[in-house]
């Protein structure tokens, strides 16, 4: 099983013997050599695989170009195609990107037009569907896998590198290229739309399919579609997903909010399952967190026992221990501070942090200065004690009453 494994990653017999024996697995080159050969002269001869009505649909996109919107823009457009393995009746579909949400619209569309769902859906490992193709248990993308459970359908992944394992479906990408989109052109999204659903109903699947030897639409009408399972009664109902990686500040960025994550996650990617009132957060398909959705923009839901102990601090304390760093650097630096406390009583934190990180690039007499300077002309903003700093002027006369400045914020 491990040989195989290996194989299904295209490493050489050199590579496999490499990894048996760091593995402590006994065994000859030669011997690898031969086995590995074996398996893959066996794997160059196909049979051919027939399907049971209803039993099985087959799925992919295929790139086919730069196609005009509605608004006249030229965008990359894919078709998505659905195959059912018995009847070889075809649904397509013209995308414009590859998302989870998008795939799953498609499936959702090409059930209605089947009017049932298949037993298996398989599909290639594409990333709107598998998150990590492994030879024994595929990691699928959570949305599409509770998709999948609520029509009640299995996920049938196709083996990396063995494209024989969805042929039909890829027979169908090929078709619908050059027997579609080579030659024609498009005025539209609707008009691309209209002509493709035209050609589907009245070319594709009324034609004599070339290996059955029968018209798809008249088989699947006799044979396949009583036996297909119904539509659930609810439906599905869509959850955004997608992948964050979490901020310095504990902190994912959602939808222009911002949420907070257990803090060793920090510089890691994270999934997400937004819904209308859930904000939910996976790591490695574990759940991490869970928020109400913010309304508006430019919120915060964050979490105290998401921050490490020795970050944690009320209010008070917060501006306490920025009270403390700016009165080391100076006397004029702390009564700054509290001039900014007062004029942004809410977002006195970041001028705060800014003259704070001045001290990279200047002595503390200098900011100290900088920030007596600024106090001197009632101007209280990180940048101006930045200038002050750079072009030098701390060290010129002050033209006002520096002890009328001092009293106020004494």
């Amino acid at each position: 099983e491990k040989i195989l494994e290996l194989i299904e990653k295209r490493l050489s017999a050199v590579r496999i013997h490499e990894e048996l024996t760091a593995q402590g697995i006994p065994g000859a080159y030669p011997t690898v050599k031969r086995y590995v050969a074996n398996i893959k002269k066996r794997e160059n001869i196909f049979i051919r695989i027939h399907t049971k009505p209803g039993e099985e649909a087959q799925v992919d996109f295929g790139y086919v170009g730069y196609t005009k919107d509605n608004t006249g823009k030229r965008r990359k457009t894919w078709v998505f195609n659905m195959k059912l393995s018995y009847s070889r009746l075809d649904f397509y579909k013209k995308v414009y990107n590859q998302r989870v949400e998008t795939f799953i619209e498609c499936h959702l569309d090409a059930f209605k037009y089947f009017g049932g769902v298949p037993e298996y859906v398989r599909i290639d490992n594409l990333k709107a569907a598998i998150l990590q193709s492994n030879f024994y248990e595929p990691v699928y993308q959570r949305l599409y896998k509770n998709f999948a459970d609520h029509y009640g359908f299995s996920i049938m992944p196709c083996r990396t590198y063995h494209p024989n394992d969805k042929g039909k479906v890829e027979s169908g990408i090929k078709y619908v290229k050059g027997n579609f989109f080579a030659g024609r052109t498009f005025i539209n999204g609707t008009d691309l739309d209209r002509q493709l659903y035209n050609w589907q109903e009245n070319m594709c699947n009324a034609r004599i399919h070339g290996t059955t030897r029968k018209i798809p639409r008249e088989v699947f009408e006799v044979e396949e579609k009583s036996l297909l399972r119904h539509l659930p009664l609810d439906d599905f109902k869509m959850i955004e997903g997608g992948k964050r990686k979490v901020y310095h500040d504990c902190h994912i960025f959602v939808k222009r909010n911002y949420y907070s994550v257990p803090f060793k996650y920090i510089k890691k990617d994270v999934e997400i399952e937004l819904s209308k009132t859930l904000l939910k957060i996976y790591h490695n398909n574990k759940e991490v967190a869970v928020h109400a959705r913010l309304a508006g923009e430019g919120g915060f839901s964050t979490e105290k026992s998401h921050y490490p102990k020795y970050k944690i601090y009320s209010d008070t304390e917060y501006q306490e221990r920025y009270q403390a760093k700016m009165a080391d650097i100076g006397s004029y630096a702390e009564q700054i501070f509290f001039a900014i406390v007062e004029k942004q009583p809410r977002d006195w934190g970041r001028p705060t942090r800014g003259i704070l990180s001045l001290l990279t690039a200047y002595p503390k007499k200098i900011v100290d200065s900088a920030c007596k300077r600024a106090l001197a002309y009632n101007v209280y903003q990180y940048q101006t004690v930045k200038n002050i700093c750079a072009n030098g002027s701390y060290v010129l006369p002050l033209e006002f009453n520096i002890e009328e400045v001092e009293h106020e914020y004494a």
